[in-house]
């Protein structure tokens, strides 16, 4: 069996989170290959994290800048490394590339945070997106580490776009693989609750991303009060794990504005729902909450941004505005006109069949790995930006950590 090793910034909580949904899918992959796996991270391991065991997978508690894992490398020697984000590569990739010099390096960037984070500053000074903004240390940080790699697995086309495009990335780095659903057939939307059947309004969304927590925020003041000046009887639910109290007080019955915390069963609550509102202001990525809703027929309101990367030239599944009054007047429109709402549900189905399917992107993905473990040496003869990195990468954090290894020891001789 081939091995392959994964580096987790987190251990996956799929029902929590896109990013560890998206982990799980790729891990699905792996393991339909017959290929094992074990999970390493230096995180703490919480509560409604994936049991990996149970799946087969073995799971390694490793620690930054120790030594004891170029120990675990060298005799474990697998034949691919999976860097979940960039930060993971850049803490551990010097070291895999020293002890596993065959060992395909993967990124899975999850997004690309340098954009997201790009975005959100432009948001904070009220201004569109800049070229300074997109030139920023992290941007630094990111890309090298994708210079680094053998192969990075990005989520959506907008971002491989901008790599492309403005950065100059060789597309041959880079492995466009999105969220993956199995085949929907239109048939079975009758299988999912009617029209007549929902009621209200949801959001669901991890609050320890920041774009969740602003969208969450922006729906209280600006979004919600316009529409339940229209619909007096609605009421908004929201979803979404590590609820803190500054997410709990917003909470106001009177209003219809309902704070449900973290939910045991997403599906669950996507079918009773009519309508899924979420006016994002910033991110990147693909937003999972919009796959989840089209796989339980629900439709969605969204921004530009909210919407970016999912529907190609399909028509989006609900209504897609900018504006408070805007996406307001889109919302109540969409949760008061059936035939426009069924529609919508179909324009769901559509986009998940036409463009996230996942035998398409398994197939996509497997033979780029095939083609990797064949001519290994010869892509990265192709990559000198990369090499030029990965040298300069090993002459300074490796030392780095070194010097923080010999710090620690030191300091616990001490005790």
């Amino acid at each position: 069996m081939k091995k392959l090793l994964i580096i987790g910034y987190l251990w996956p909580e799929p029902a929590s989170s896109a990013a560890g949904s998206r982990m799980m899918q790729l891990i699905d992959l792996f393991l339909e290959q017959d290929w094992k796996i074990t999970y390493a991270s230096p995180a703490s391991n919480k509560e409604f994290s994936t049991d990996l065991t149970a799946l087969g997978i073995q799971k390694k508690e490793i620690k930054t800048n120790d030594s004891s894992f170029n120990d675990y490398l060298k005799e474990e020697q697998p034949e691919a490394v999976m860097f979940d984000r960039f930060m993971m590569e850049e803490q551990f990739g010097w070291r895999v590339a020293e002890n596993c010099p065959k060992a395909i390096r993967v990124l899975d960037t999850e997004d690309l945070h340098f954009f997201r984070n790009a975005r959100y500053e432009a948001f904070k000074k009220g201004r569109s997106l800049q070229k300074s903004d997109l030139h920023s240390d992290e941007a630094r940080r990111e890309i090298a580490s994708i210079l680094r790699c053998d192969i990075s697995l990005i989520i959506s086309e907008a971002e491989k776009d901008l790599l492309v495009e403005r950065f100059k990335i060789n597309p041959d780095l880079l492995l466009y693989i999105p969220f993956l659903v199995d085949r929907l057939p239109l048939e079975s939307l009758a299988e999912k609750p009617s029209f007549d059947k929902r009621n209200d309004f949801m959001f669901i969304g991890n609050f320890l991303h920041a774009p969740n927590w602003d969208a969450v925020l922006y729906l209280k003041n600006n979004i919600w009060p316009l529409i339940r000046k229209q619909l007096p009887k609605a009421k908004l639910h929201i979803y979404g794990a590590y609820a803190s109290q500054k997410v709990l007080q917003l909470q106001n019955k009177r209003q219809g504005f309902l704070v449900e915390g973290r939910t045991e069963n997403p599906a669950e609550n996507f079918e009773k729902a009519k309508i899924l509102l979420a006016p994002l202001r910033f991110g990147a990525g693909i937003k999972g909450k919009f796959i989840e809703a089209m796989i339980a027929g629900t439709p969605s309101v969204t921004t530009t941004i909210g919407a970016e990367g999912i529907c190609g030239i399909n028509p989006w599944n609900g209504e897609i505005a900018n504006e408070d009054q805007a996406i307001a007047d889109a919302a109540v429109t969409l949760y008061n006109q059936e035939k426009r709402w069924t529609k919508a549900q179909q324009f769901g189905f559509r986009i998940l069949n036409k463009r996230f399917q996942k035998e398409t992107f398994a197939g996509l993905l497997f033979e780029k790995m095939t083609y990797l473990e064949n001519n290994l040496e010869n892509h990265r003869s192709k990559n000198f930006m990369g090499s030029m990195l990965m040298h300069h990468t090993l002459k300074s954090t490796k030392y780095m950590a070194l010097w923080i290894e010999a710090k620690n020891k030191l300091a616990d001789k001490k005790q």
